[in-house]
């Protein structure tokens, strides 16, 4: 059983990475449970560790992993986001009996450390037509394993649709600084905005709001076998 004080940190943690996917600092959780100290918040932090409700992350700065919550407290489980696969070759050679569009493929994008930027059309890739909505969409080459949790492997080829805007917690083609393109899930607080990797190898990276362009959401991946 959790003391007041255990139970409170807890679910502020968990309120913070479901808001942001960061962990709160030990000064902001010092300020929400109103203690006069750091060490406070250290001494809840291990008692919540040696009951198996949450985890320090080695070699990471404020990193913090929920294991579990009090049974009255756990909101209904959230299934991850695993994007529909069609299982046909990238490059159609033979007519698949589907009806399909083509869509432009304009290079690779980093599902991990940010590569270049987006490039010129290189080629067209055959998409059935059921994944596209409506709008403009265009096609990428996954590089990287930072998005693996979420089903997308290096290699896949994701179908984007291009907009300039997205949901909090949508995956999003981000455009970091003008310079580097990058494949992650997106968080908004305030007027931070997180990239977070689906892969727990890889940190989630902090920017500024004029540092981040959405250049597109997921709307599906294909992969070849």
């Amino acid at each position: 059983m959790l003391t007041a004080k255990q139970r409170t940190l807890l679910m502020f943690i968990h309120e913070r990475l479901e808001e942001t996917g960061v962990s709160p600092s030990f000064e902001e959780m010092k300020e929400a449970l109103e203690l006069k100290s750091k060490s406070g918040i250290h001494r809840l932090i291990t008692a919540l560790e040696e009951r198996g409700f949450l985890r320090r992350l080695p070699h990471k700065a404020r990193a913090l992993e929920i294991l579990r919550l009090p049974e009255d407290a756990a909101p209904p489980r959230r299934e991850p986001f695993k994007p529909a696969v069609i299982e046909n070759p990238r490059y159609a050679e033979e007519p698949s009996g589907m009806e399909e569009e083509g869509v432009p493929v304009l290079g690779r994008i980093a599902a991990g450390t940010p590569i270049a930027a987006i490039q010129h059309e290189q080629a067209r890739v055959q998409v059935p037509a059921s994944m596209l909505r409506g709008g403009e969409y265009f096609a990428l080459e996954v590089h990287g394993d930072s998005m693996i949790d979420a089903g997308i492997l290096d290699g896949d080829t994701v179908v984007i649709q291009r907009c300039d805007d997205a949901a909090n917690g949508e995956i999003v083609v981000a455009l970091v600084e003008d310079e580097e393109a990058t494949l992650k899930r997106l968080r908004k607080r305030g007027n931070s905005i997180a990239l977070e990797a689906e892969n727990p190898a890889y940190e989630t990276r902090i920017f500024g709001p004029n540092q981040v362009k959405v250049q597109g959401r997921l709307a599906g991946l294909l992969r070849e076998y």
